[in-house]
């Protein structure tokens, strides 16, 4: 931000060296510009007075003038004591009441002074009272400058140190009445001017201080959209810079195996959307540019069909194709889904993984390196220096949330030109998300499911009706199907979580005496794991136990029931990744979630959008609306949670689109960053790039 903003918080008039570690440490505020950038999460109408005969309980904050007619003690016990002042302003009698502090408020507050009272009432034995009430000398305070009162996010450890929301905004205060100069502006006049924007400087002064709810949605918009403009610039011009520098392999023609196997080896006819992404496909491999496309379709929509398919033209044209998985048990799965497609066709597929060892392992090096290997499976493991491919033309990876964009470079080191790359994932993401997190990459969408695939009925249930869920079992198993059972696994109460799991395993056998389980958790050795799951798998349990670790990708036809214990525990993304392991046979299956009578109002929408909706993306928008794109799944794991301090991709759509269009107007304009009118935005960037952004990570 330059100058003053780039100065030490602690010499902030307030602040010093004891306050500057707590501020860094609890909310990451190390400058002056720190803390300006850190914004109240809401607004107090402190300009206007109510009178007590005005009173109701469902009142929010409110502030009141009149003076303390008496104080009153109560003891509490262990030296503990209650303090009430009664007050009055003249129509009637509110109590204000402290339950600590006893001897420093009748010290403080005086019988028959003026003062102003703000808080939030509330009714005891049939009186109106205040707890703990701000309280000033009526008058020090100018009412007419009050206007909005700000209120900023403090943790527990900066309200023992006595940090409070009141505390951080002084300091604003402070802050703001030493930046006499105007902050100089970061967006140019073409950008403000037409979109009639406040300046920075007013922005920053009205976002902290506003007079009314105007001047404060006109400074947030402001801030929005330029916090959202750099983000899409900086992705729009990565893109550019990369199409230009990268070409790509050119596959020019469809050639034998790809025709075979569409015409021999189908196993269901394609539905229109494969259609169009594998038309959308072959268009970007025959450009002469390196293809980075997103294959967004929900579970069971056929992705790795389209991926086969595509893989096919890249060996057609003399190259090989790899796809990455994120665990073992789903390249494995990957392996054998491939191997069954492809059928008696003369294409050599095999699987590097940490579990491929010693000759084995060498074969399949050897077979890389000659191109005797066509098309790899593998894990992250396919990326390491021993790995070198003779001509890898075509990469798929699938779950890209949990490979990041370093790993991704290290993949197009592995030929003369960058593979082509095609990214899966079965976490639908709604489209201004995708514009974000996946900016430098085409998006594709699957939105059919194959013919014949019933959707998943979803039923919720409350943990007291067990008996009749362990019935719908027993039915299910009598007629040959195989059910999931799932407890949450969630990293804070590991321990606990486990031990329901183990408990939970117990239970089950004794209640299902006559048939097999299986039971599976990420804590369990991998042999161990691809063991039990392997038992599952072939029929030999009728019932797995597990974690989310089967979230992913796990293939069994036959299981068609999920039940999944502790919902209220889960996210959407979540619970509809697991909705996902049923229903992938001809038979009706049911997803049941399993909750505590008592829900939060957003668990219980949460649960409602399941029952209603099969649709991944319908879900995805609830998801980002409810949680915030932070929190969704995958976001995090790639060190995507770029921190947006203002803006909310989930609910500013709008903004996220203005602000694409223009990155998209001025790079078109200017691709080389080179052009005199557009200085101040590269400069800009330049700036924000040595910030704690992780821009690399946003690309």
């Amino acid at each position: 931000m330059g100058g003053i903003l780039d100065q030490d918080i602690k010499y902030l008039p307030g602040v010093g060296p004891r306050r500057k570690e707590i501020l860094s440490k609890e909310l990451g505020i190390e400058t002056f510009g720190d803390l300006l950038e850190y914004y109240p999460y809401k607004y107090v109408d402190r300009s206007r007075i109510y009178t007590i005969s005005e009173m109701s309980g469902e009142m929010p904050f409110v502030q009141i003038r009149g003076r303390i007619l008496s104080f009153e003690e109560f003891d509490m016990g262990r030296r503990k004591k209650r303090v009430v002042a009664h007050m009055t302003d003249g129509t009637g009698i509110i109590d204000l009441v402290w339950f600590s502090y006893a001897k420093q408020i009748t010290k403080d507050y005086k019988v028959n002074t003026d003062y102003i009272v703000f808080g939030k009432p509330t009714i005891y034995n049939h009186r109106y009272q205040i707890a703990h009430p701000e309280i000033e000398l009526a008058d020090e305070l100018k009412l007419s400058e009050m206007g909005m009162q700000p209120y900023y996010i403090t943790t527990e450890k900066m309200k023992n140190a006595g940090i409070t929301s009141r505390t951080l905004e002084k300091l604003v205060k402070t802050l703001l009445e030493q930046l006499r100069t105007p902050l100089p502006e970061t967006l140019p006049p073409f950008i403000v001017n037409p979109r009639m924007m406040v300046s920075r400087d007013t922005a920053f002064r009205h976002i902290h201080y506003p007079k009314d709810s105007s001047e404060m949605s006109h400074a947030r918009e402001r801030l929005k959209f330029e916090e959202l403009f750099y983000v899409q610039l900086n992705i729009v011009r990565y893109a550019s810079d990369h199409r230009r520098k990268y070409r790509g392999y050119v596959f020019q023609h469809v050639g034998e195996l790809f025709n075979d196997f569409y015409s021999n080896h189908l196993p269901f006819p394609l539905t229109g959307a494969q259609k169009r992404v594998i038309r959308e496909i072959r268009k970007d491999m025959g450009s002469g540019r390196q293809m980075n496309r997103l294959l967004q379709g929900d579970v069971g929509s056929g992705k790795t069909l389209v991926a086969l398919m595509t893989m096919l033209i890249a060996l057609d044209n003399g190259y090989q194709a790899c796809i990455m998985a994120p665990t073992e048990i789903l390249a494995e799965q990957h392996l054998a889904t491939l191997r069954e497609f492809l059928g008696d066709m003369n294409i050599r597929v095999e699987l590097l993984t940490g579990i491929v060892k010693g000759k084995r392992r060498q074969e399949v090096l050897d077979g890389l390196r000659d191109g005797s290997i066509q098309i790899l499976v593998g894990t992250h493991a396919v990326i390491e220096d021993t790995v070198v491919f003779r001509r890898l033309g075509f990469v798929v990876v699938d779950e890209q949330h949990r490979f990041g964009v370093a790993q991704r470079a290290k993949l197009w080191g592995k030929s003369e030109n960058p593979p082509h790359v095609l990214v899966m994932t079965a976490t639908p993401i709604p489209r201004t998300l995708a514009m974000t997190l996946y900016g430098d990459l085409d998006v594709s969408v699957i939105d059919e499911l194959p013919p014949g695939r019933k959707p998943v009925v979803t039923l919720h249930k409350y943990d007291s009706q067990t008996t009749s869920l362990y019935q719908g079992i027993r039915q299910q198993i009598r007629e040959g199907r195989q059910v999931y059972i799932v407890f949450p696994l969630i990293k804070e109460s590991e321990k606990t979580d486990l031990k329901n799991l183990e408990e939970g395993f117990e239970v089950l056998t004794q209640v299902f005496p006559e048939f097999r389980l299986s039971k599976v958790h990420g804590k369990m050795k991998p042999a161990e794991k691809e063991e039990e799951m392997q038992r599952f798998v072939s029929g030999e349990t009728q019932i797995l136990v597990a974690t989310t670790v089967i979230e992913v990708g796990v293939n069994v036809p036959n299981a068609s029931v999920m039940v999944i214990l502790d919902a209220q525990r889960f996210g959407l993304s979540q619970l509809h990744q697991l909705r996902g392991r049923v229903g992938r046979g001809a038979d009706q299956s049911y997803c049941i979630l399993v909750s505590k009578p008592q829900l939060s109002s957003d668990t219980k929408k949460r649960i409602d959008i399941m029952c209603d909706t099969n649709d991944g993306f319908q879900i995805a928008e609830a998801d980002l609306k409810l949680r915030g794109p932070g929190d969704l799944e995958g976001t995090q794991q790639s060190g995507m949670a770029f921190d947006l301090k203002i803006a909310d991709i989930a609910r500013d759509g709008q903004i996220v689109q203005m602000a694409r269009d223009e990155a998209q107007r001025i790079i078109e304009d200017d691709p080389l960053c080179q052009k005199a009118e557009y200085q101040m935005l590269w400069n800009r960037l330049k700036e924000l790039r040595k910030t704690n952004i992780n821009w690399a990570a946003i690309s």
